[in-house]
């Protein structure tokens, strides 16, 4: 396999750069909250707070951040202080008494709401399981693995989250099987885990069966409970950025499995369709939304760009072209990555505005709120950045 390698060391060297001199930096230490643990993460440009409230699942992220680079990166004390900062709030303040997680609390900790998922558990138990790898701690290792059985129930639905909502139009969405899978991974990557592998599997396979169509080359977000297409508007909904964002969990299991053929074809497979489904080819970059029969969408920001899936798509395409050696991938890799640090980084302040117009224009300064923090665009630095520096050494 021919592969490009001082391509590749370009851009490792550029994503360790970035990671640690301007993403990692904008951050912390000033986003750790000394007064009542947790991180205050809801900023403007410069770093300014907008809000103090605390978005529970970004806790967890930034938790598992900043655990993770002291375990791969650097064992420096700040880190795992800070990580500790997180895995305390979250044990102390974010469990209701049900022991279903809150999305939403005030800086000190008190409820302000709870959501239908359990994505706040996820978020937990990658959190819990980094922080036990960096500090040794075996009762919160013990947690990881109780709140990950937790989540297995819900995904299951052997346990029941409230609030309840009505069933007359069932679907299932391909979120839980990719987050499931995704937590599966780091928690063996942590702290190991003897369930992981055979959830994995399953969480696999229900992605391919119900919502990888062939057919109609697309992966679908949601469908109905036998797999078919939803003809509404929100079963007709495609988001390219969530879907590219499973293929590459999926690559990423192929890698792990000694590149496994199948799961190679798959990934690429969802990452093929989807890049063809999301690539603005005006404009550039990945759309929001799209109708799987290009219908209207719903959603007024259905064109516009957000961070977020232009950091699945730079590990997807890159994780692709290291993994198969298809120039397709690297030519890939290459407008997404051109595109996304041309138009969301910033250079004056540091990190990424959260949200762009179609045409690339600024739609807003923030870079911290309910929904964006330090995790999609770090995360995609760090992990592109040492899986280039695991192929260096082969």
């Amino acid at each position: 396999m021919n592969i490009d390698k001082k391509y590749l060391e370009k851009q490792g060297n550029f994503y360790k750069n970035q990671l640690l001199n301007d993403t990692i930096p904008f951050w912390f230490p000033k986003s750790i909250d000394e007064e009542f643990g947790g991180y205050l993460l809801m900023r403007d440009r410069d770093g300014t707070l907008l809000d103090d409230d605390k978005a529970v699942w970004i806790q967890g992220r930034a938790s598992w951040l900043l655990a993770t680079l002291y375990n791969t990166v650097e064992q420096k004390k700040e880190w795992l202080d800070g990580a500790k900062k997180g895995v305390d709030f979250l044990l102390n303040h974010c469990f209701d008494e049900d022991g279903q997680m809150f999305f939403h609390v005030t800086r000190q900790g008190k409820p302000i709401r709870k959501r239908r998922y359990f994505f706040s558990e996820t978020f937990a138990v990658i959190a819990f399981a980094a922080y036990a790898k960096a500090s040794g701690d075996k009762e919160m290792a013990r947690r990881a693995r109780g709140l990950f059985g937790k989540c297995i129930a819900y995904a299951t639905g052997e346990l029941k989250l409230q609030p309840k909502f009505f069933d007359t139009r069932p679907s299932k969405g391909i979120g839980v099987p990719m987050i499931m899978m995704n937590t599966a991974q780091q928690l063996r990557e942590t702290i190991g885990d003897r369930r992981c592998d055979e959830w994995i599997d399953k969480w696999i396979k229900e992605i391919e069966s119900f919502f990888v169509k062939d057919d109609i080359k697309c992966v679908m977000e949601q469908v109905a409970p036998d797999g078919s297409v939803i003809d509404h508007i929100e079963g007709r909904t495609l988001n390219p950025g969530h879907a590219i964002e499973g293929a590459w969990f999926i690559l990423h299991e192929a890698k792990y499995r000694n590149n496994d053929p199948h799961l190679i074809e798959l990934g690429c497979k969802m990452l093929d369709y989807m890049w063809e489904r999301g690539w603005d080819k005006e404009y550039g970059g990945i759309l929001y939304f799209r109708d799987v029969y290009n219908k209207p969408v719903q959603e007024y920001w259905q064109d516009m760009k957000f961070w977020w899936p232009q950091n699945e798509a730079i590990i997807a395409t890159l994780l692709a072209y290291t993994i198969t050696g298809n120039e397709k991938y690297k030519q890939w890799h290459q407008q997404i990555h051109d595109y996304a640090y041309t138009k969301f980084h910033d250079k004056e302040f540091g990190e990424w505005f959260g949200y762009l117009h179609r045409d690339g224009s600024l739609a807003q300064t923030a870079k911290g709120n309910l929904f964006k923090g330090p995790f999609h665009l770090p995360r995609q630095e760090w992990y592109c950045w040492k899986s280039l520096q695991e192929l260096s050494k082969e």
